[in-house]
């Protein structure tokens, strides 16, 4: 999910004795920290200058940390949370782990084996947790980010006040099953696209997937997604490999009905990856989601929703104090 907001100048000097000039994005975020979960290294960072209730961003498939949109983290912020985000293994900054990639994400999601299970991925989530001293926190997740986050919900309720799921299928849902809900045109296309080596075929590869997720009501802002994509040049969405463990991870844990937390279900109406049935199909397991579609809206947030977004999330955050 590409950042849409208007591009931010890079860094630049004032001068021959002068401090470095920051651009405006350096400072949006705190440092890159780490923590572990045995043998993994996780990255994470804050928004800075950001206090309230904590709420813990996680990405999706592949990609790291910095496709959250910086525009929706102030709008966060501006609900009175403190907001945090991290890279998933197999993403970002974090640990790259090796086999168990088949190469394709489609067949790894049928596989019995998997390099990992889903359950290490939440506690990767737990240990950013214990890392930023949050007992507990709101969790909102996007795509396999959503499925995470439902995930962290059912193994570690101790620590989850509420949790949004957004453009998500069912966590308890696996294997073929998964299928049903997949729009496999645009996964397609972009799993047979061919890019250069290097960080030109990164950028490559992050714009087309840029493109591809958004939204058909609302304008795609090209020189905003490249300026993004090209600052953080990102292999997530080429690397099929690590994809595919992310994706074939297996699940041991309760089943979705079982979360008793407030929970919020966001999807587009127009997503190209994943059918509206699949957040339908959330909501219905859980006893008292809130399940919103937004018409025109891809598999992306873009920016004319995020003041509603940070509103109903704010609303769920005070229905879990109230309850």
């Amino acid at each position: 999910m590409a950042d849409s907001a208007r591009a931010e100048p890079e860094a630049g000097t004032a001068g021959a004795g002068a401090p470095p000039v920051r651009a405006p994005w350096q400072d949006t975020w705190t440092p890159t920290a780490y923590t572990r979960n045995g043998a993994v290294e996780i990255a994470y960072d804050r928004l800075a200058g950001a206090d309230g209730d904590p709420l813990l961003l996680i990405m999706g498939l592949g990609v790291s940390r910095f496709w959250w949109p910086a525009g929706l983290a102030r709008e966060f912020a501006g609900q009175g949370f403190a907001v945090a985000r991290y890279d998933q293994r197999d993403a970002g900054e974090s640990t790259r782990l090796s086999g168990g990639g088949a190469g394709n994400p489609f067949a790894a999601v049928a596989r019995k084996r998997s390099a990992y299970t889903s359950e290490d991925m939440t506690d990767d989530a737990v240990a950013v947790l214990d890392a930023l001293g949050w007992a507990r926190a709101h969790v909102f997740g996007a795509s396999l980010g959503g499925v995470i986050a439902q995930r962290v919900a059912l193994r570690h309720p101790d620590r989850v006040l509420t949790v949004t799921s957004v453009g998500a299928m069912p966590s308890d849902v696996s294997g073929l099953a998964a299928g049903r809900y997949v729009r496999f045109g645009l996964l397609a296309r972009l799993a047979r696209a061919k890019y250069p080596p290097g960080r030109e075929g990164d950028i490559q590869a992050g714009l087309a997937v840029a493109r591809g997720v958004a939204s058909p009501a609302y304008p795609f802002d090209e020189d905003a997604a490249r300026e993004w994509i090209e600052r953080e040049a990102d292999s997530g969405p080429r690397d099929t490999a690590a994809q595919s463990r992310q994706a074939g991870a297996s699940w041991h844990g309760p089943k979705l009905r079982e979360l008793k937390k407030p929970v919020l279900v966001l999807h587009g109406d127009q997503d190209p990856i994943l059918r509206v049935s699949a957040a339908r199909a959330t909501a219905r397991a859980i006893a008292g989601a809130r399940l919103v579609i937004f018409p025109g809206m891809g598999h992306e947030l873009p920016a004319p929703v995020w003041p509603a977004i940070a509103r109903d999330v704010r609303a769920l955050a005070d229905q879990a104090v109230a309850g």
